[in-house]
């Protein structure tokens, strides 16, 4: 997780570094993969006779399971003085710090997450458990924004 710090405290941006090089490898295997199949069908002898179309869909298959592998490295959290926008792996939602509660890293959680009224909370994909100090480091950033708002 990368976190960028801009003029002091202003801006905070979060990227998880763990799941994005996890990402980028499967992806990568994947294609690798769909191509390696996508060479050797016309090569076996199965009985099923297997056209140029056939390889064409294995290689596209491949790249499309790729691609759905690194929206998994897409999750960011950008917050300032004002608030917290959070993009988890599709959905982007901005959140002021007046509407949160707190910022929590529950035990045992993989991730942070946005403690909110009634009892809900927003999870913060970008703030992993795997990334270790990073993510100590993100939840303290986002809690001294927190507090900032709040005039504590």
């Amino acid at each position: 997780m990368t976190v960028m710090s801009e003029k002091a405290e202003d801006r905070v941006v979060i990227r998880p570094r763990r799941a994005a090089w996890m990402s980028g490898a499967l992806a990568v295997l994947l294609v690798g993969v769909f191509v390696t199949v996508a060479l050797l069908l016309r090569r076996s002898d199965t009985g099923v006779i297997f056209q140029v179309s056939d390889q064409v869909a294995m290689v596209g298959i491949g790249l499309l399971l790729g691609a759905g592998t690194m929206l998994f490295a897409m999750p960011r959290a950008y917050a300032d003085a004002d608030g917290i926008e959070v993009r988890n792996v599709i959905v982007s939602r901005r959140f002021e710090w007046a509407e949160v509660l707190s910022v929590s890293f529950p035990d045992g959680a993989s991730f942070a997450r946005l403690e909110l009224p009634e009892d809900e909370y927003y999870s913060v994909l970008a703030v992993q458990a795997v990334d270790r100090e990073r993510a100590v480091e993100a939840v303290r950033a986002l809690r001294r924004l927190h507090r900032a708002a709040a005039g504590e």
